[in-house]
């Protein structure tokens, strides 16, 4: 079953100045922050919003770091 929420992804951009959040499966959607911590915090406060949803937060090196959760967490059970 596929999942209905709504997924963010903080990342870096391709010369590392920047921090972006861009949102899963929306190639029309795309925010430009100074620095990590501000990129993590808007897309946290994007993802309140719209539960349910997630914010996954890339490193510098493209790996991620850390996902938070936010409202339920559909999951998809054995019938």
């Amino acid at each position: 079953m596929a999942s209905n929420r709504t997924v963010y992804h903080v990342t870096p951009n391709s010369d590392l100045s920047k921090w972006l959040v861009v949102r899963e499966k929306d190639d029309s959607f795309r925010e430009e922050h100074d620095t990590k911590d501000e990129a993590e915090t808007a897309a946290k406060q994007r993802a309140r919003k719209e539960e349910p949803s997630q914010v996954k937060i890339h490193g510098k090196d493209g790996n991620m770091q850390s996902e938070v959760t936010y409202g339920d967490d559909p999951r998809s059970s054995p019938g």
